[in-house]
């Protein structure tokens, strides 16, 4: 049982209104993790803010910034976003077994984006530290710097979801994963 209520347009407080009403018209319906952020309006005015600065300016493509996140839910085990990054990931065009994969942070399909994905999830794990053999394994596979420091960013959005998930218990309102089916 969640810790936080989930809330709709009605019962959310009034400053997490439109933000809650954007997301969901976005993602084509209220996710419950969106309907608990809404019970902190900074909390959720701050998710609502990165993700869209992580779209608007985004040298990423939709696909790669899946990966990423694929990756650290998959890190961090958090069943939520695992199963909702598999949706977006399977949306930005990789296929199931892709998603699988990066879950387990990496991606033999595709070099460059295997370099990333393994960079993103040094990066998590080691709390912003990445070696040097990383780094320039990263831009030797085709990336650059300001690409590396977007992922990071995209690092940090995820955890921002993955943590929030296991702090308040997000229950599951999208299909289960393949491999996490209850």
């Amino acid at each position: 049982m969640p810790r936080v209520p989930v809330h709709d347009l009605d019962s959310a407080p009034a400053d997490s209104r439109d933000t809650l009403a954007a997301l969901g018209s976005a993602k084509g319906r209220t996710l419950n993790v969106f309907a608990e952020m809404a019970h902190s309006p900074a909390t959720l005015a701050a998710f609502a803010a990165l993700e869209e600065a992580l779209t608007a300016h985004a040298t990423l493509s939709d696909a790669q910034r899946q990966a990423i996140r694929l990756a650290i839910a998959g890190w961090q085990d958090c069943h939520y976003c695992q199963s909702a990054y598999t949706m977006a990931g399977k949306a930005a065009g990789l296929t199931t077994e892709q998603t699988v994969e990066l879950r387990q942070g990496s991606a033999s399909f595709d070099p460059a984006l295997d370099a990333l994905v393994r960079f993103a999830v040094e990066a998590f794990a080691g709390r912003g530290h990445v070696s040097p053999s990383t780094w320039q394994g990263a831009l030797d596979a085709g990336w650059r710097d300001d690409q590396l420091l977007e992922a990071f960013a995209n690092v940090a959005r995820t955890f921002l979801t993955t943590g929030f998930n296991h702090l308040v218990a997000t229950e599951l309102d999208v299909p289960a994963a393949p491999g996490l089916e209850q």
